[in-house]
């Protein structure tokens, strides 16, 4: 009886020492599914998240032989944005409508290699864009969206009169894209509305990018190595693929928290006083979907997909597909108050982390949105709080 005494004590002892903490709420992690998955789709998306988050490429599995990193988790931890320490490097297009130069090694730079290689070094001279990987929640939401909601904002001559164009990058598709609802151009080019300069048409696309980009590995639809220039196995299934794509898809979109705080409410109004909405759109409806938990759901991302331009300060002489080299995609504002969660616990914003705030990156925006700036600056500072802790909230 004195044994089990005892033990009881110890075991209590050791629970005290090491009391479980309680797990996040949902609105304060970006990751994790979106309601109204079935089990079959349930069991994709934990296929996916596997091969997103804890498939690590080596030298034996495919990896390089010269790459950015080792995984899609480790540019998205958590599924957020990257760190400076993750940040990509593009670089080979200096105008619209025209190739990378794939003689100097663009359009990204492998700044890593497995042993018995050597690092891509960016030749001396040469313009480039660093970019920093952002949050991938909610992207199929934004996926399910038809080009045609999207042009309804574009405003390419600004006939409304507002200081603001918003203009669509149309890229040259890659050859196993395969149209469905999307629209072309009069040369035949198909909409971007994902990546920096929303240079990608679709999660596929992004996907397949990724591991050939970013990892050096090939796939059936992307089947040359960046390093050799020479066609070679494929060294990711199909399956893994669609898999990851099915898993961006399926991504909850971020949760706004404190919504009825009163600081934010007024923060919220501030936000479209200004005009910060006319490119960062708050309000989306997906059409019907091919996935049942995508179709008619309304959410709000705060973008409007669209280029805009963002002035000199930001203009770094490189570009993709159409769009001109000072201009930008308006980027989602959801899940912007979580990203120091997976950047270390600062703030490293803008398209290439230059922001350690997010007034200074309201600071930084110019061209087409120099009057919101000023109104911004203008505000008291009771206003700016209250605005800055909405944008924090989202």
């Amino acid at each position: 009886m004195k044994k089990l005494i005892l033990i009881l004590l110890g075991c209590l002892a050791f629970a005290c020492e090491n009391i479980i903490p309680e797990p996040p709420a949902v609105d304060e992690i970006l990751d994790g599914p979106i309601d109204g998955l079935n089990s079959s789709e349930q069991a994709r998306f934990l296929a996916g998240d596997f091969a997103f988050n804890d498939e690590v490429f080596s030298s034996g599995t495919g990896l390089g032989p010269t790459f950015v990193a080792t995984s899609c988790g480790s540019c998205h931890a958590g599924d957020g944005k990257g760190h400076p320490f993750t940040t990509l490097t593009r670089f080979g297009q200096t105008a619209p409508n025209t190739p990378p130069n794939l003689l100097i090694g663009g359009p990204q730079l492998q700044n890593r290699a497995i042993p018995g290689y050597t690092p891509e070094i960016l030749p001396e001279g040469t313009p480039f864009m660093k970019l920093t990987p952002p949050a991938v929640t909610g992207l199929g939401l934004l996926s399910a969206l038809t080009d045609e909601q999207i042009l309804t904002n574009a405003d390419p001559y600004d006939l409304d009169g507002d200081g603001i164009s918003g203009v669509p990058n149309y890229v040259n598709p890659p050859a196993y894209f395969v149209p469905k609802w999307f629209h072309q151009d009069a040369n035949g080019r198909y909409m971007g509305r994902f990546g920096k300069k929303a240079a990608t048409i679709d999660l596929l696309q992004q996907t397949v990018s990724a591991y050939n980009q970013d990892m050096g590995i090939t796939s059936t639809f992307e089947p040359v190595d960046p390093f050799s220039g020479l066609e070679v196995d494929p060294e990711v299934s199909d399956q893994t693929v669609r898999d990851v794509v099915f898993y961006l898809r399926t991504l909850k979109a971020p949760i706004q928290r404190s919504q009825n705080d009163q600081q934010i409410i007024q923060g919220k109004t501030l936000f479209s006083q200004i005009q910060c909405g006319d490119c960062h759109t708050p309000e989306w409806t997906t059409p019907t979907s091919d996935i049942v938990a995508l179709s008619n759901k309304t959410f709000f991302p705060y973008t409007d997909l669209l280029l805009h331009d963002m002035g000199p300060g930001l203009d770094d002489g490189v570009t993709e597909g159409s769009a001109e080299t000072f201009e930008w995609r308006t980027p989602p504002l959801w899940g912007l108050g979580l990203s120091p969660n997976s950047q270390g616990g600062s703030y490293f914003l803008m398209h290439d982390g230059r922001a350690s705030s997010i007034e200074e990156a309201i600071l930084l925006h110019g061209g087409e949105a120099n009057s919101s700036r000023t109104k911004f600056e203008s505000l008291s500072a009771e206003d700016r709080t209250a605005l800055i802790r909405f944008l924090e909230s989202l």
